[in-house]
């Protein structure tokens, strides 16, 4: 059964068409550019659907460098051209935009898109966006069906920071306190696991915030090639005691080397081979229903690095999560 995908109530920017390389036709030279359709259109439970986050609020407001709104157009460059290893079908919807600095308000536009998606058994990826777009794709969560009849939300970040500022205003660095106080109003308590915190990129203060929450951390000194068995064993656990998955990856978890383009490059970094094993579990699990890609400034990007890095794991996720080729 098809379902219908509406979002024009939230949606502010329509999705321009995805183009990229092509090398003739059939099914074994297809590319992310020729599967990709645009919105509105009917789409096939279980196809993924991509939404854009255009926001450097949450970045000024947390005195980053900004430019990370231009980061969805730059995501969507990088990933069209990649090959796929078989045919499959995804939905593009468009763009939240932040333009008025009403983040708040992007915040509740963003979960309109998401709610009915995910009831509809669609998974999502969001692209940002500065990571305040968690909070987003968290609001998006937090109204669907399966939350609503007592789920088991677990949400892991892959980043350098823990996202727990507690500021006046919500910005880039309090996503994840926001999810936390929501929780509590709720009676409930955030299952939200970090890997790859780096402790000189995290006050003290944090770290005592994040153990009062209850908030499970792997270092990046933990996520080494030599520490795959330590990251597997962390991967399992979380996804262990989750029913439904939100991965938010902040790019900025990876090395200043492969991920230049962002706000706050990383001194140290976990490898992009320890990230995407951490990613294919996640979708490997069939529990991941929202993941969204944070922090990319094209601005701030070497040669497309950062972009590159950051498709290449939403590739990896979307043909991990569909595991063999479509039939019919």
């Amino acid at each position: 059964m098809t379902t219908e995908i509406d979002t024009t109530a939230a949606v502010d920017l329509t999705p321009e068409p995805w183009t990229g390389r092509s090398d003739g036709p059939g099914d074994d030279t297809l590319r992310w550019h020729h599967v990709v359709g645009r919105s509105p259109a009917h789409a096939e439970p279980g196809d993924p659907v991509f939404v854009g986050f255009r926001s450097d609020e949450g970045v000024r407001r947390n005195q980053g460098r900004q430019g990370a709104a231009d980061g969805p157009r730059a995501l969507r460059g990088a990933l069209a051209s990649m090959a796929l290893p078989w045919p499959l079908r995804a939905r593009d919807v468009g763009d939240v935009a932040v333009a008025d600095g009403d983040l708040e308000a992007g915040h509740e536009r963003l979960g309109r898109v998401i709610t009915p998606l995910v009831d509809g058994g669609h998974p999502v990826v969001v692209l940002g966006g500065g990571h305040e777009v968690a909070y987003g794709s968290y609001r998006g969560l937090a109204g669907t069906r399966a939350l609503r009849e007592g789920a088991r939300l677990g949400v892991l970040n892959l980043d350098a920071h823990f996202d727990l500022r507690d500021e006046v205003r919500p910005s880039s660095g309090t996503p994840f306190l926001q999810m936390a106080r929501d929780e509590e109003r709720s009676g409930r308590r955030l299952n939200y696991w970090v890997l790859g915190v780096s402790q000189p990129s995290n006050t003290a203060r944090l770290f005592r915030t994040a153990d009062a929450l209850g908030v499970r951390y792997l270092p990046d000194t933990d996520c080494g090639l030599l520490d795959v068995d330590r990251v597997d064993a962390f991967v399992e656990e979380f996804l262990a005691g989750s029913d439904v998955v939100h991965l938010s990856i902040d790019l900025d978890v990876l090395p200043a080397a492969a991920a230049p383009g962002v706000s706050a490059p990383a001194a140290y970094g976990v490898r992009m081979e320890v990230v995407e094993r951490v990613c294919a579990a996640v979708a490997a699990s069939g529990k991941l229903a929202v993941c969204d890609v944070a922090e990319l400034n094209p601005g701030l990007d070497i040669d497309h690095r950062t972009a590159r890095a950051g498709a290449r794991l939403v590739h990896r996720i979307l043909t991990t999560r569909t595991g063999a080729p479509l039939r019919g």
